[in-house]
């Protein structure tokens, strides 16, 4: 048989195929040409589909959210390999995720976006893939993680291969954990197993009528319980965002959104060996704050908005709430505080006096194992009458949950500053960061009452005979109450023994708190060498 073979630049013998071109050129024109595709594997259909909802598309989210041009895809040309149920006829390139890595703010970042518009962004074995080995990525550079979700669940076609792969993605979420930090922005649909992934994150982002995340959808739990729930009412941003706990963040709209995710970075280190990123020292970090002694009301039952005292100690009065609609009995968030980073945890008399109770132990020590886990200072501003009495918290577990707070600050080596503005009772107070479980330095305002209880309370229990026995009681139980406070509902019992290191005109409260993280800045504390505590879950 003659050898047809052709070299490029020589004339083809008459009837032979054309010659194929072997040039760089040409293997580049073919490599675009084959990226391009990829670039864009969904239907015009899916493509307008998701364009009618609001939504933005898989890549345009990853362009919003990452500085202009910084992004470098991997796994661009990734398709299944499986056959049968029709996916034989299907193999787009990426399999419905886009992973890569690029900047914020100049800082490096992996992130990956689910594309609806290709199999509904539903997650198969190529799929899964693609996201394990960013996640191992991030751990081996040390950098943030970031997962745009927009997926109907499993790959259906794939079975258990499907499932397998998010137990892969599970795995290396907890061996992430702590490490980096790890961000779930859910931006469509996220049912059933794959919840626990973002479940596992550091926080939770989500956009109103358009997230929604549930195990079970409307219509098996018609069919199980015969309730009538609608989908925003199972699974929308504010049912998580307020009554279950799971939306750590919700936005307006998707740009909002990844707004909110650029502004939360601005925070965090980029691993735990690293200290958060610094600002600028402000001028008036050692100023008065005169407005500060006006805050707390003369009467010890009237409220006020602890998010007051904090926008007036914080830089610029900046401060990122964390978890906003949920648990308000207790305010956390991320300011800065002379430049430095500072995680806040606050007691809110607005709220429920600003008790704690199951919801608020949990959001405070979730919180401040976050900031321990990335080495951000804690600063705790404490207005706490005690627990929630009443049978739903003891059956509810409040003697645990409440100990989950307390776990967590014994446990945290980070800086922390406590500054009590009023209340201070009970075992609330100690769980409040008290010197007793490690706070580095602990400041009371003169307004301060640290005690086992309130006046009333006490006199009530203490002189409970007495007043018993009294011809005027009414008289004697006020006369009790007036002397109970002087004696013990006040800062200076606590001041004298060491429990309260000073108590300051609440004035110099930016001032004392900028000096002692200076202070602090050095500290170095280390647990006993153990695999893990056990925390009461």
């Amino acid at each position: 048989m003659a050898d047809q073979t052709v070299t490029a630049g020589r004339d083809a013998p008459s009837g032979a195929a054309a010659p194929h071109d072997h040039s760089m050129a040409a293997r580049l024109r073919t490599l675009e040409e084959r990226k391009e595709q990829a670039r864009n594997p969904g239907t015009d259909r899916a493509v307008q589909s998701q364009r009618a909802k609001g939504k933005m598309l898989a890549r345009e989210r990853i362009e919003y959210l990452l500085d202009e041009g910084s992004f470098q895809e991997i796994d661009l040309l990734v398709r299944h390999r499986f056959t049968g149920m029709g996916l034989e006829r299907s193999r787009p390139w990426t399999d419905g995720v886009i992973t890569g890595f690029g900047t914020i703010d100049g800082r490096r970042v992996c992130v990956f976006s689910q594309d609806f518009t290709v199999f509904g962004g539903a997650l198969g074995e190529a799929h899964a893939e693609k996201i394990q080995k960013l996640l191992e990525l991030a751990v081996d550079v040390g950098v943030p993680v970031i997962g745009l979700g927009d997926s109907g669940g499993a790959r259906i076609q794939e079975g258990v291969v499907s499932l397998h792969g998010y137990g892969g993605i599970f795995f290396r979420n907890v061996l992430a954990s702590g490490v980096v930090p790890q961000i779930s922005v859910i931006l469509g649909p996220c049912a059933g197993g794959a919840v626990y992934s973002p479940a596992m994150t550091d926080f939770i982002f989500m956009v109103h009528e358009t997230s929604h995340m549930f195990i079970t959808g409307p219509d098996v739990v018609k069919t199980v319980t015969g309730e009538s729930v609608s989908l925003e009412q199972l699974g929308g941003a504010m049912s998580h965002a307020t009554r279950s706990g799971v939306a750590t963040f919700v936005a307006a709209d998707e740009q909002a959104c990844l707004d909110d995710v650029r502004y939360l970075l601005s925070f965090l280190p980029s691993n735990n060996l690293e200290v958060p990123p610094m600002a600028e020292r402000p001028l008036d970090a050692e100023d008065e704050v005169p407005e500060l002694r006006d805050v707390v009301p003369p009467s010890p039952n009237q409220p006020y908005d602890m998010r007051k005292v904090i926008s007036l100690v914080v830089d610029d009065g900046e401060y990122f709430e964390y978890f906003p609609h949920w648990a308000g009995s207790i305010t956390c968030g991320f300011a800065r505080i002379a430049g430095r980073v500072v995680g806040i945890v606050g007691n809110q008399p607005a709220v429920l006096a600003g008790v704690l109770d199951i919801d608020s132990s949990e959001k405070a020590a979730r919180f401040v194992r976050t900031c321990d886990a990335f080495n951000i200072p804690l600063v705790t501003f404490v207005d706490v009458p005690g627990f929630m009495p009443g049978t739903d918290q003891e059956y509810g577990g409040i003697i645990r949950h409440g100990a989950k707070l307390l776990y967590a600050y014994c446990e945290a080596t980070v800086p922390r500053v406590q500054v009590i503005t009023r209340k201070a009772y009970g075992g609330a107070y100690v769980v409040m960061d008290s010197k007793s479980i490690g706070t580095d330095f602990a400041f009371a305002w003169p307004s301060a009452e640290l005690a086992v209880m309130g006046p009333q309370g006490a006199v009530e229990i203490v002189y409970r005979r007495e007043l018993a026995d009294s011809p005027d009681a009414v008289a004697r139980r006020s006369e009790l109450v007036e002397e109970y406070t002087e004696r013990y509902a006040n800062p200076y019992v606590a001041a004298e023994r060491g429990f309260v290191d000073d108590v300051i005109d609440p004035a110099d409260t930016r001032k004392v708190l900028t000096r002692s993280l200076e202070l602090l800045a050095s500290k170095r504390e280390e647990l006993p060498r153990r695999k893990h505590g056990n925390i009461p879950l």
